[in-house]
């Protein structure tokens, strides 16, 4: 099994393997992926809601729209905001609302995501 492929059975190498892609689609597209990656900057940015619930909320829509990369970069950057166990379990609970029975096998990403993330920190 390659490097690769062993990280991308964590979801912090998925997180590794998903910055190193977009750093080699940023060189391809440097214009685009500087657009997004402000936009990206803008719309996570403390405003009427904080940069924590919004990093909630972006990890909602990945366990909705069923994206592992997704869900690793959002769990990473929540509890970089500092996200609790308890407040990621209950933006989960929303995904699950909206997205039913197909985002409960997501969440269990997600929360498994937490647990690989959360080993060595406080």
């Amino acid at each position: 099994m390659s490097k690769q492929n062993t990280q991308a059975s964590t979801y912090p190498g998925r997180l590794q393997n998903f910055e190193r892609n977009s750093r080699s689609l940023s060189s391809s597209q440097p214009s685009l992926m500087q657009a997004f990656w402000g936009l990206h900057s803008e719309a996570v940015a403390n405003g009427a809601l904080d940069s924590k619930s919004k990093e909630l909320i972006a990890l909602a829509i990945s366990v909705f729209a069923r994206c592992d990369d997704c869900i690793a970069h959002h769990v990473y950057d929540s509890l970089e905001a500092g996200a609790t166990k308890e407040e990621i379990s209950d933006a989960l609970g929303v995904a699950i609302l909206m997205g039913g029975g197909t985002s409960v096998v997501y969440a269990t990403h997600a929360f498994e995501a937490l647990e690989q993330f959360s080993v060595g920190r406080s």
